[in-house]
């Protein structure tokens, strides 16, 4: 098991580390020590600082692989010196001089953002936005899905802090092709952007989930570049 690179995930809005539990248990039997920042959404220096003090705890060379919002995550904290490789999952990447609204603004809005509430400061997603996030999976996954999210700050996306690691590091984007949260052609554009190699699946928003063995093809493909 020597050598082989550490992973890290960062979650996205209306999730936690448990949105990466089909791929965790594998990637361990592999040999990877394998961790998932749990940041709370709170704010995006907060959520930063986590997922880089996660990157601290990690040993050796690191594979950083980020879900959603959790590409912002692994955009600004990539730049982590023992961060090898990143892997974007229908994700966003806002570059030095972009908020993460500002890149979800260049391009049409999606479905989800219909099924929202604004509550204690925080942005909820409705039961009824579910099927618009992770609708191609079983009925109680979703039920799951929902009972388990994290609740973002109401200007999580506005927020702005220092780093844009896919400028310097090799990048991975596995772009979600029926996604109704983040809109696939913003996934094409920062792949695209980042000159990122890039993998499509038939998809919704969480492929981690629905598609687990294409993602985990994706990060071995992504840890063997570091393996040298």
């Amino acid at each position: 098991m020597a050598g082989k690179p550490s992973i890290v995930f960062a979650h996205g809005l209306w999730a936690d580390g448990s949105c990466f539990n089909k791929l965790i248990p594998t990637l361990q039997a592999e040999g990877h020590e394998v961790f998932a920042s749990q940041h709370g959404l709170d704010s995006l220096e907060s959520d930063v600082a986590c997922v880089n003090f996660t990157l601290n705890h990690a040993p050796g060379p690191i594979v950083l692989v980020g879900h959603s919002y959790g590409g912002t995550l692994i955009t600004k904290a990539g730049t982590h010196d023992r961060v090898g490789a990143l892997v974007y999952i229908a994700a966003l990447a806002p570059d030095e001089d972009e908020t993460s609204q500002e890149q979800q603004d260049k391009f049409p809005r999606t479905p989800i953002f219909e099924h929202v509430e604004v509550a204690d400061g925080r942005v909820w997603l409705k039961p009824s936005g579910v099927p618009h996030f992770c609708g191609d999976l079983p009925e109680a996954e979703q039920k799951l899905v929902l009972a388990t999210g994290a609740v973002p700050v109401a200007d999580l996306f506005n927020q702005q802090v220092p780093g844009t690691a896919w400028r310097t590091k090799p990048s991975w984007y596995i772009v979600a092709d029926n996604d109704h949260t983040v809109h696939p052609d913003l996934e094409r554009s920062a792949a695209e952007r980042m000159g990122a190699k890039t993998r499509a699946v038939d998809s919704s928003h969480v492929p981690m989930l629905s598609h687990p063995d294409f993602v985990l093809d994706v990060i071995r493909e992504a840890a063997k570049s570091l393996d040298a």
